[in-house]
């Protein structure tokens, strides 16, 4: 069986420094540093054309930068590329699979394109139809998958290589709430079992389940960088949301509960402190209880977190979009070597 391809110990998965590149008059990247933690979810965020796209491309040796470094497993994607290809593993936005061969099939092809014997690839094949819950759909042509089953082969098939770092494109899109569910749990369980993740999507509810740090980019930089929950503050802390009947006078109650009034939505918004939102909930509460001698009955109250959507737009001012545009030119073919497809 292949042995999974690692990092020296001391160093991460992938580091960036200093990339730039420019496709004619058009800046991709624009001094893009990027550091991936190992055993870890790292989501790349931005509108589009922020240079995700070309930010992978180059980390996966399809595509080289006019200047700056990256390290991938260790090895230089400029001097290296064969070692950085056999220590990842890259699924793109459309799956590679074969829809004529069986769910089997395809993974021992690949597992032979990679370089393993009959005998390895159909042994790895079976692990991971077995590990994606895909062993009763392997004998079934690809044709026939649902759009999850499809997507889930198709993040195994990245896999047959054991790869130090997968590169995950997009995985989600275009699959209704429970497939997307069921890849969440298929990437969950790929870092788990000891693969780094580097993981771009337009879904911010996406990043904010799967990854532990968030870089944000745009025009070709890094304009934030945490993870979800620190970022998330950045835009102040949770919020309580008290929603009154009519005829409860709102400023008197503003001034009890410490926070403000909206008179056209008949609610009062109070600022968690430091101690957070489960302290302010307790507060309001109280206060409640007591107003007026008597308390007030209240139509609704909610405790309000920031999301990652108003993160994004807060620092690009631009709505998620699905994709970078791809560059002038025709495409780099995907090597067949190593991991990656």
């Amino acid at each position: 069986m292949p042995a999974r391809a690692t990092a020296p110990p001391s160093a991460p998965p992938l580091v960036a420094r200093g990339l730039r590149k420019r496709y004619g008059d058009t800046v991709a990247l624009d001094g893009f540093d990027l550091e991936v933690a190992a055993g870890s979810v790292h989501a790349l965020l931005g509108p589009n054309g922020a240079g995700k796209t070309t930010a992978v491309a180059t980390f996966a040796t399809l595509t080289r930068c006019d200047a700056g470094e990256a390290r991938v497993a260790g090895h230089d994607v400029r001097t290296d590329p064969r070692a950085v290809r056999a220590a990842i593993g890259l699924v793109g936005q459309r799956t590679a699979l074969d829809e004529v061969l069986f769910g089997a099939e395809n993974l021992v092809m690949f597992g032979r394109l990679h370089g393993l014997t009959r005998a390895a690839a159909r042994e790895r094949a079976d692990e991971l139809l077995a590990a994606f819950r895909l062993t009763d759909a392997a004998g079934r042509k690809v044709s026939a998958f649902s759009g999850g089953m499809r997507r889930r082969l198709d993040i195994a098939a990245g896999l047959i290589r054991r790869p130090a770092l997968l590169f995950l494109d997009e995985p989600t899109t275009g699959l209704d709430p429970r497939a997307r569910n069921e890849v969440w749990g298929m990437v969950r369980q790929v870092v788990a079992e000891g693969t780094t993740v580097l993981l771009t999507t337009q879904y911010l509810d996406e990043a904010d389940q799967l990854a532990d740090r968030v870089t944000v980019m745009d025009h070709g930089g890094v304009v934030a960088e945490g993870t979800p929950s620190e970022l998330k503050r950045r835009l102040g802390g949770d919020r309580v949301i008290v929603t009154v009947p009519p005829g409860v006078d709102l400023d008197r109650l503003a001034a009890r509960l410490g926070g403000a009034a909206d008179p056209g939505l008949r609610q009062v918004v109070v600022e968690a402190g430091p101690d957070g939102g489960a302290a302010a909930i307790t507060a309001v509460v109280h206060a409640l209880d007591a107003f007026d001698g008597t308390g007030v009955v209240v139509d609704d109250l909610v405790l309000r977190r920031p999301t990652l959507d108003e993160v994004f737009l807060h620092l690009t001012g631009a709505q998620p979009e699905a994709a970078d545009p791809a560059p002038a030119g025709p495409a780099p073919a995907a090597p067949t070597t190593g991991g990656l497809r």
